[in-house]
């Protein structure tokens, strides 16, 4: 490892079908931001796809409708039906937006802070989301960032926006650790060491703290951090310490005018709510992915949960797990301790998920059907990414039984079902096939068809980045059998 005052530089080795490529990852100091970029040293193979090796529901059919991508993250039509792509900057280090033009992507914008979380549009104009801002891009390309300031610059960041039918912006705001307490499963501790989450209503604290290694003092071998709910590493907690309201809290959803004026919070208590949506009789949903075991208070066998949202309310984190409270047994990690609640005051008793999914679901997007050839009108598609960590008690997390899939919400009967999977049940860097690995978005768009944007091979033990050109567009469409 490399020091330096304005940068830690981390040099690695990977292989990917026998060739060996170098990955540098660049943590930035500036605002607290962290820069990643991917160099190869050799050629990386074009990523084998076969849409055979994809089951999907009997009745419809699922072709590669673009390949060859840079780790892209979403995409969205406009109203003539052309396309634009978010390319996260996850596998190049330069996240761009990108235009499909005669068959070739001509570049739109580029220079956002990594990464690109998705991209909306609106009336002409370009909304992009990106680590920490929201900018818009005009049809002469000239740009404004609308939204900047916002706490993305730890574990989870800002997703993309949504427009409600009054025309405002609403859009998730992500949690800066995993349940509330920075510890050293927080890589940037060395960079950022004042970061910590901020709570979304006046909260009294119970005043537990966790001890870790202390990692800011290499120097000393036995010293211990002892870090509270709330507060920066190393910084503990007091009983009944008080936490104050702000509007950009952690775990939030957020609203403001399509210039980014008038910000309000419309409701908190998410750990990472990445994509919400409003269907067509103007009600808004969300995702929202549930706790890891990992970190210094770790709980296991939390779900990924499909919400309704009811504004001014909290929604349970960093207690609550889809409406139940962590200290119970079932969410004791395995060889850990059971958690204990940090509020001494909730706010309310959090609401109840519409649906939830299995652990480590990892919910990415989602999109209302509202074409009744293509299925049941008004039901939810979901893009499941998958696992995204290996936890830090107990057994390794497994690939099999969640994510890499689209799933169906049936929205009258609240069940969930599979809807396209790789037949092998893995991913296809596991399963050595050519089907999906790690669906990112979801949406429905011209010829009556659903796109599946899927974000290519991320290295083998690190799923924040991706190997260049092996991101895909699918094509799934009604085939009337």
């Amino acid at each position: 490892m490399q020091m330096s005052p304005n940068r830690i530089d981390i040099f690695r080795f990977d292989e990917y079908n026998s060739k060996k490529y170098q990955v540098k990852w660049m943590f930035g100091v500036n605002n607290g931001s962290r820069i990643h970029s991917c160099n190869d040293v050799e050629p990386v193979p074009q990523r084998y796809l076969n849409p055979a090796d994809i089951y999907i529901v009997k009745g419809y059919g699922i072709e590669v409708f673009l390949e060859n991508l840079n780790s892209p993250a979403g995409i969205v039509f406009d109203e003539a039906g052309s396309l634009y792509i978010a390319d996260s900057g996850l596998s190049t280090g330069n996240p761009q937006v990108l235009k499909l033009v005669n068959g070739e992507l001509e570049l739109i914008a580029e220079n956002f802070v990594i990464p690109i979380s998705g991209i909306n549009y609106l009336n002409g104009i370009l909304y992009v989301s990106h680590r920490g801002f929201v900018t818009r891009i005009f049809k002469d390309g000239t740009r404004q960032n609308i939204i900047m300031g916002l706490p993305s610059n730890g574990d989870h960041y800002n997703g993309p926006v949504a427009f409600s039918p009054d025309y405002k912006i609403y859009f998730g705001q992500g949690t800066v650790t995993n349940s509330g307490v920075v510890g050293n499963d927080n890589e940037w501790v060395p960079v950022s060491p004042l970061l910590c989450d901020y709570t979304g209503d006046y909260v009294l604290l119970n005043g537990q703290n966790y001890a870790t290694d202390n990692i800011l003092t290499e120097a000393m071998t036995d010293d211990l951090a002892f870090t509270g709910a709330f507060s920066p590493y190393g910084i503990p907690n007091i009983e009944f310490e008080t936490r104050k309201r702000h509007v950009k809290a952690s775990g939030s959803i957020i609203r403001a005018n399509l210039d980014g004026s008038n910000l309000e919070q419309v409701a908190w208590g998410f750990r990472n709510p990445l994509f919400l949506k409003f269907n067509n009789s103007g009600q808004l949903y969300a995702i929202n992915n549930g706790f890891n075991p990992v970190g210094s208070r770790p709980i296991e066998n939390a779900t990924d949960d499909f919400y309704y949202i009811t504004p001014d309310l909290w929604y349970g984190w960093p207690d609550y797990s889809a409406g139940e409270p962590v200290n119970s047994p079932r969410f004791t990690p395995t060889g850990g301790y059971q958690p204990t609640l940090i509020f001494k005051n909730p706010p309310n008793i959090p609401p109840r998920p519409y649906v939830s999914f299995p652990p480590n679901s990892t919910l990415m997007s989602f999109d209302f059907n509202y074409n009744q050839k293509f299925g049941p009108y008004g039901d939810v598609y979901v893009a499941e990414y998958g696992s995204t960590i290996t936890a830090t008690v107990g057994d390794g997390l497994s690939y099999a039984g969640s994510g890499h899939r689209i799933s169906k919400v049936d929205m009258r009967a609240r069940t969930i079902s599979t809807f396209a999977i790789n037949k092998s049940g893995f991913p296809a860097s596991i399963s050595k096939g050519g089907g999906f690995e790690r669906p990112s978005h979801l949406v429905f768009g011209p010829n009556e068809s659903m796109y599946i944007v899927d974000m290519g091979l991320n290295i083998e033990r690190d799923p924040n980045i991706f190997i260049p050109g092996t991101g895909v567009v699918w094509r799934i469409f009604h085939t009337n059998d």
